[in-house]
């Protein structure tokens, strides 16, 4: 049983990128716990945190931008193989246009959510304007 070393010429990633990686696997919620956790260290470890996640713009990305593009250029390397180069390419486009409908449906489902609390909020509010001004006239 041999085990696996990296070759000579394989670039190896840091421990710093290594480290990024796996907070970027784990999503923003794990850059925000080291960044509190920074603080309660040592504050000035989780102001570079803070910066850095301002800086890479992963504080503002849903998700945290590396994880897809990591994916996206594993995704659509040539396997070398057309046929299944093209069947990879056509799945790949069609899981694109059912995560965008998808997301689609949710914003509208998130949407017609809002205006039913809204129009709820305005009946609850005119039904209190009706009830308020009918109390001085009875009394």
């Amino acid at each position: 049983m041999t085990a696996y070393a990296y070759p000579a010429t394989a670039p190896r990633l840091s421990w710093l990128r290594r480290a990024e990686a796996w907070m970027d696997d784990r999503g923003k919620g794990a850059w925000i716990a080291a960044m509190v956790l920074g603080f309660i260290v040592f504050w000035p470890l989780g102001l570079a945190l803070l910066a850095y996640m301002i800086w890479s713009k992963r504080m503002f990305n849903e998700n945290c931008g590396m994880k897809r593009a990591r994916h996206a250029h594993h995704a659509f390397k040539s396997t070398g193989n057309s046929a299944f180069d093209a069947y990879k390419a056509e799945t790949l486009r069609r899981l694109e246009e059912e995560q965008d409908a998808f997301e689609s449906f949710l914003k509208r489902l998130r949407d017609a959510k809002d205006k039913a609390e809204f129009d709820q909020f305005m009946a609850e509010r005119s039904k209190k304007a009706r009830n308020g001004d009918e109390a001085p006239t009875e009394a």
